[in-house]
């Protein structure tokens, strides 16, 4: 296939790859903003160089820790010049040509942020991956976007290297954080005239997360990480310029480079990228860099919010957003959060194939167990199998249309994903009286029991409100009499014990909480369950038994 008279790639591999027209969401542009995206155009362009143009080049924006623990503080001109210097080494010594896909290794970090943007400004196409996905998982990865550079962290240099032998389309690859890369930085010019590129061209290739088992490539074009600055940002979460943002998603997941990367730098605000965002560390960098909007899953606010309560000093003032997506956030944990800081989460939906968040609330709006509404640029629905809405009140399948879409990179799932025009998430939702969407589960996590349709979410919402559990996951179990069964698998605190007593003290108490006809009739108890990298529990393991 020829490149379009509009494109900037030369290489033309992923237009190629984009699914075929028939198969692709409709896409909505009707925010005033959205109609006025221009046909060419290039996101860090928008970003950062004419930001640094305006004058804002002296303004805080990415900070960090260097690993002696020392504080690394970037301005926006600093950030431009090394993303400027890092576009000057892929295009001049490494032969990069605009549409050649450049794979990305590194934990959060001001210098992974500088290499997104040198490779967005090159017309390159970032491939963002998890810091611990191995030479295997690697390999995939690079045989799936035909992969030919690469810049990695120099401590993760190890499993590229060894799926290097396997990957024979990988040609270049570069370290940083005391590697190579830095020191060809400095023999590049300062400034780079950034690749003027098509609205309609690609410039990220985003892997889901694997909570499905398989992991799935998306595309997105500059129109849509620009749409995305449009919609749940400006309506919904209302930052500015003087925010600091932190929390601990990764870059390589769509939720981290939204709302750690592209959103502050939209309004002009700073950013803290720091390699450990665990439940331990970030209260501690929150205080030190005085973080005003948080980004981080359900699992992190209630195990820092535990932390807190059991006497960890940790000054969260500076705190005034809180953001939780990536999965569902139980309302034991909203108001857990709630109590201990005074600060209620801003919830939200998204999914790596859309980019970021499409159905939220903001806090005025925010209530435990809702998702929230439809976030202005987005249409949602609920569905029934034959693809025909339900009524408010009846659980469904969730269908979204917006400026962003899910486009797969040659896979055939995207029959499945795009219905009809509608992106089909994957998640049973309903519709209450007020207009909120209400997340049940995901739908191939409903569990059909003696006829009753149960959402797993729910009882692990409710086994959450004990104050024995630590973390549960709920699935169906094959039963001869019922077809299946709720099984919950429980992570208990410190001082209590798993045994029988306690299987039969929480199945009672979900009786007590919720219809009883949702109570799990087969509790295990385990010492942790299996997550993948950006916190999301990995039921389809459960069910496995791993």
């Amino acid at each position: 296939m020829a490149p379009t008279p509009l494109t900037a790639h030369l290489d033309t591999f992923a237009r190629e790859h984009l699914p075929p027209a028939d198969q692709l969401p409709e896409l909505l542009f009707e925010l005033p903003g959205l109609q006025q995206l221009p046909l060419r155009l290039n996101c860090a362009t928008e970003l950062l160089t004419r930001r640094v143009a305006a004058g804002d080049g002296e303004r805080p924006c990415v900070l960090g820790e260097d690993p002696g623990g020392g504080l690394i503080r970037w301005s926006y001109a600093e950030l431009l010049e090394r993303a400027d210097r890092i576009a000057g080494v892929l295009v001049n010594e490494l032969g990069l040509v605009p549409g050649n896909r450049v794979l990305l290794r590194g934990a959060n970090s001001p210098m992974l942020a500088a290499c997104w943007f040198g490779v967005v400004k090159a017309g390159g196409i970032a491939v963002g991956t998890m810091p611990l996905l191995r030479a295997g998982e690697l390999t995939t990865i690079v045989h799936k976007a035909h992969v030919s550079h690469a810049l990695c962290d120099a401590r993760l240099l190890d499993e590229l290297q060894r799926a290097r032998p396997d990957c024979p389309t990988l040609k270049h690859l570069l370290t940083f954080q005391g590697g190579e890369l830095e020191q060809r930085m400095a023999a590049q010019p300062a400034r780079f005239d950034d690749v003027d590129t098509a609205a309609d061209d690609v410039c990220l290739m985003a892997f889901t997360s694997g909570t499905t088992g398989v992991p799935k490539g998306t595309m997105h074009f500059h129109r849509d990480l620009m749409a995305s600055l449009h919609c749940w940002p400006p309506h919904v979460l209302r930052a500015g310029a003087d925010d600091v943002f932190i929390g601990s998603p990764p870059l390589a997941f769509t939720f981290g480079c939204g709302g750690l990367l592209l959103f502050p730098l939209a309004v002009g605000a700073s950013t803290v990228l720091l390699e450990r965002a665990t439940p331990d560390t970030l209260p501690v960098a929150i205080a030190r860099h005085r973080a005003t909007v948080l980004f981080t899953a359900p699992t992190s606010y209630r195990a820092m919010a535990h932390a807190i309560s059991q006497g960890a000093a940790h000054d969260l003032g500076s705190l005034r957003k809180c953001v939780s997506a990536g999965e569902a956030l139980p309302a034991a944990t909203r108001t857990l959060w709630r109590q201990t800081t005074g600060i209620e989460i801003i919830d939200g939906i998204g999914s790596t194939e859309m980019f970021h968040i499409f159905i939220s609330a903001d806090e005025a709006h925010a209530r435990g167990g809702a998702t929230g509404f439809v976030v202005p640029g987005y249409r949602a629905v609920v569905l029934d199998e034959a693809g025909h809405e339900v009524p408010r009140g009846q659980v469904g399948r969730l269908a979204v249309k917006g400026p962003t879409g899910c486009k797969y990179l040659d896979d055939e799932r995207q029959r499945q994903y795009v219905q009809a025009g509608w992106n089909m998430t994957g998640d049973a939702y309903l519709i209450d009286e007020d207009g909120q969407f209400v997340y049940q589960a995901r739908t191939d996590d409903m569990i059909i029991s003696g006829g009753y349709n149960i959402g797993g979410p729910e009882v692990e919402g409710a086994l959450l409100l004990h104050p024995a559990v630590a973390e549960c996951g709920v699935i169906g179990a094959a039963d001869e009499e019922r077809g299946q069964v709720v099984k919950a698998i429980v992570v208990l605190k410190p001082g209590h014990v798993g045994d029988a007593a306690m299987a039969k003290l929480l199945q009672d108490f979900v009786k007590q909480t919720i219809a009883p006809y949702k109570y799990p009739r087969a509790v295990e108890f385990r010492d942790s369950l299996p997550r993948t990298e950006t916190g999301k529990l990995q039921r389809f393991r459960l069910r496995q038994g791993a």
